[in-house]
């Protein structure tokens, strides 16, 4: 493909090196860069992240002046069997969890069973979905007011029927993932082969953490959103995604970061000379309706609308930060962690922040430049916040990384040693979450 427009991409590359050079240098300066260690896991990081924007340029610059691209819709396989993956998927992770928690201890019940998903952040959606937000009373339940209300709306709504808090956020959970995995195989269509489009939804099943889709957390309700936001947003359904998205960011606070491809697409349509793409607007006006919603809850609650903040700062020690800053301080823990800490936690950290960059950089070609770019924003925020505990989590959703490995996987041996490591991964996060190695 001819490149388009070389000397205005080469002064872009140029301007984001030296602002991420910048950042660097700030960040070098205002004595955070520690031991050798930290100084050479944060440089590696952040040059993986500028690897990763080189070859976002011209791949967006393709996307809104090269010739627009309209693949007609392929039919591909009857939706039954994608949810019927999603099933297979989740009933094989409870399976696993069973049966490593019936080898650490013969006693354990259906009902304990249940009572284990009982943890780390299930415990506060859950709580939530019971007594709604607590404005007084323990600390604990007070600062439950920086999860978002989406899903545990949506436990709650499911409980009238199953009477059950635990059992209806798990079912909420598996039935949101495979309408999830529906969409995203409908989504990888629009672009890539079918054979190309199986294989991003086995790897999402086979994502490190991919359990959390059956856990009583928000992963899999804020995934479905996530992806048919997108989806519709392709399909030229303005109105449908925007509501969507709005939905998602009432989710989790990282939907407010479907904006992004959203607007690469409805520009990429004007440039293409749709007259329609300025319905486009209404939708990136509606995401953040639901963050602000969210916002109002804070504020009837706690008298403030953004009293999560505080209570993100204060309780969990949680703010924005350099994204490259996070591996610096996440090997040094490392290097001075106990066992259960270092292979449950710090170790499966670093990897998932290393390795989400390389895959994404070696996929960038063959991925749609929004969502290359979401990519690169959702990395930036959600690997920045401070004090971060569940990266492994947060890069499950992130929709361009199984698509990338999708796109690597045409050739057989590439495709198996794929499988393979992702499937060993998994198993290995999947047992120390079982055995509460520090997995959050």
């Amino acid at each position: 493909m001819e490149k388009r427009f070389p000397k205005v991409q080469r002064a872009i590359c140029a301007a984001g090196l030296t602002v991420l050079a910048l950042l660097f240098l700030f960040w070098i300066g205002e004595g955070n860069a520690g031991s050798a260690s930290e100084f050479a896991a944060a440089l590696l990081c952040l040059l993986l992240f500028a690897a990763l924007g080189l070859h976002f340029v011209p791949a967006w610059f393709s996307l809104w002046f090269g010739p627009e691209t309209i693949n007609p819709e392929r039919k591909g396989l009857p939706l039954r069997r994608i949810i019927g993956i999603g099933l297979i998927s989740c009933l094989g992770h409870l399976t696993i969890a069973w049966g490593i928690l019936r080898y650490v201890n013969r006693n354990l019940t259906p009902e304990s069973f249940l009572q284990f998903w009982k943890c780390a952040d299930a415990y506060h959606y859950l709580c939530i979905a019971k007594d709604w937000y607590l404005s007084e009373g323990s600390v604990d339940r007070v600062v439950q007011l920086v999860f978002l209300p989406g899903y545990p709306i949506a436990v709650r709504i499911v409980q009238t029927v199953v009477r059950s808090y635990i059992l209806s956020g798990m079912l909420v959970s598996i039935l949101s993932f495979c309408g999830a995995l529906g969409v995203f195989y409908r989504l990888v269509l629009l672009d890539h082969e079918e054979d190309t489009a199986l294989r991003a939804v086995i790897l999402l099943c086979l994502t490190p953490g991919a359990f959390f889709f059956v856990a009583p957390m928000s992963e899999s309700l804020f995934l479905l959103l996530s992806v048919s936001c997108l989806y519709l947003g392709r399909k030229h359904r303005w109105l449908l995604a925007g509501g969507l998205g709005a939905l998602a960011s009432f989710t989790r606070s990282l939907g407010l970061l479907l904006f992004v491809p959203l607007f690469m697409e409805m520009l990429a349509e004007l440039l293409h000379g749709s007259k329609k793409a300025w319905r486009g607007l209404a939708a990136l006006l509606m995401i953040p309706l639901g963050f602000g919603a969210y916002c109002l809850i804070n504020y009837f609650v706690a008298g403030n609308p953004f009293q999560f903040m505080i209570y993100q700062r204060e309780h969990w020690s949680q703010e924005l930060g350099l994204f490259f800053s996070t591996p610096a301080y996440q090997i040094r823990y490392a290097l001075g962690a106990g066992r259960d800490a270092l292979m449950g936690l710090w170790g499966p950290n670093l990897a998932v922040l290393y390795a989400s960059l390389l895959i994404l950089t070696v996929g960038a070609k063959r991925l749609r430049a929004s969502y290359t770019l979401w990519a690169m924003v959702y990395y930036a925020v959600s690997v920045g916040a401070t004090w971060l505990l569940s990266a492994p989590r947060y890069m499950a959703v992130l929709l361009p990384l199984p698509m990338s490995l999708a796109c690597l996987g045409e050739k057989k041996g590439a495709r198996i040693a794929i499988y393979v490591l992702l499937t060993a991964c998994e198993l290995y996060y999947l047992t120390m979450f079982v055995l509460r190695k520090s997995v959050w």
